[in-house]
């Protein structure tokens, strides 16, 4: 071999025994006991989602214990008129469910789970009935009562109705049904042909939460709503906010247009309040005029009238 062959070969001979040395160290490497392979940790989504699922299973159990043992009660917050607060136009009803130590459990926490339930038609006939007793116990009593657009083909639901407007011929003038913006258009045709066939009867129609959905416009000039409740989310903090302030005025133009009354929901201060007048909304409700309570007026003078009829049979 030349010199120029040897240096050139030097390279490629240093690289071989390297090689070797490589292989020598991989069979050792290869001969030690195998490590455990530690548990592959859950995403943090899969964890999200189980934590979900197991939450929804305890509200939905604790709904339907609820039911079963009639630990379900309305709660009443007062609607007043824009233009004299002083004077309340209706109250609406909301459901309240309590858990077995007795603690109210927030609708917010399981009316979503519950709106496509066999529970949710149930907790609507039980909203619909305690309702309908408040407005036979008190005749000069206006009051709106929250239903799910699914629960209009329930048969319960229809029977305790009848049995309610049956019972009092004045029943259905004071009887105003709220369905949520988003549960109309689940089936809007279905609440078309309902609400016409129950204006007949005097009962009158809230469209709730307006502005929180997708309304198409076809099917809002057909649903004949006669009051339109304008969603938080535009009324919460509209004193400083100058788009839900331009908001509020269109949706009070459109309802003007369907010859709607406008209440502003949850008005929580004095300049919310003053904002939502002067856009020319007509009612208003919130904590600012009255938290939901399970003793109203009418029903603190109710007992105070029994009390004194009592004290006075024992005199």
């Amino acid at each position: 071999m030349t010199k120029p062959d040897a240096e050139r070969g030097a390279p490629f001979g240093a690289k071989r025994r390297k090689a070797a040395q490589r292989n020598q160290m991989g069979a050792q490497i290869a001969s030690f006991p195998a490590a455990p392979r530690k548990a592959a940790k859950a995403p943090p989504t899969d964890l999200l989602a189980t934590a979900t699922d197991l939450r929804d299973r305890d509200i939905l159990q604790r709904v339907r214990e609820a039911i079963r043992h009639r630990q379900v009660l309305l709660v009443f917050q007062p609607v007043v008129r824009a233009a004299a607060t002083e004077q309340i136009a209706f109250h609406e009803a909301m459901l309240r469910v309590m858990d077995e130590t007795g603690r109210i459990v927030p609708a917010r926490e399981f009316i979503f789970e519950m709106e496509e339930r066999e529970e949710g038609r149930l907790l609507d006939c039980i909203a619909l009935e305690q309702g309908l007793a408040e407005l036979i116990r008190t005749p000069d009593l206006r009051l709106a009562i929250n239903m799910s657009a699914r629960s209009i083909g329930y048969r319960r639901w229809m029977q305790v109705l009848e049995k309610g407007i049956n019972a009092d011929p004045t029943v259905a003038e004071r009887l105003i049904l709220e369905i949520t913006e988003s549960s109309a258009m689940l089936l809007p045709e279905l609440v078309i042909g309902f609400m016409a066939d129950l204006h007949r009867r005097g009962i009158t129609f809230a469209m709730d939460d307006f502005g929180a959905g997708q309304t198409a416009l076809r099917h809002f000039k057909r649903f004949s709503f006669d009051i339109l409740k304008i969603d938080g989310q535009i009324i919460r903090g509209i004193a400083r906010d100058p788009d839900n302030q331009v908001l509020a005025r269109a949706i009070v133009a459109i309802a003007e247009e369907f010859d709607m009354f406008t209440v502003a929901e949850s008005v929580e201060s004095l300049e919310d309040a003053q904002t939502a007048a002067a856009s020319g909304i007509d009612c208003l409700q919130g904590y600012f005029y009255g938290a939901p309570t399970v003793s109203p007026d009418w029903r603190e003078s109710a007992a105070q009238n029994v009390a004194g009829r009592s004290g006075s049979v024992n005199r």
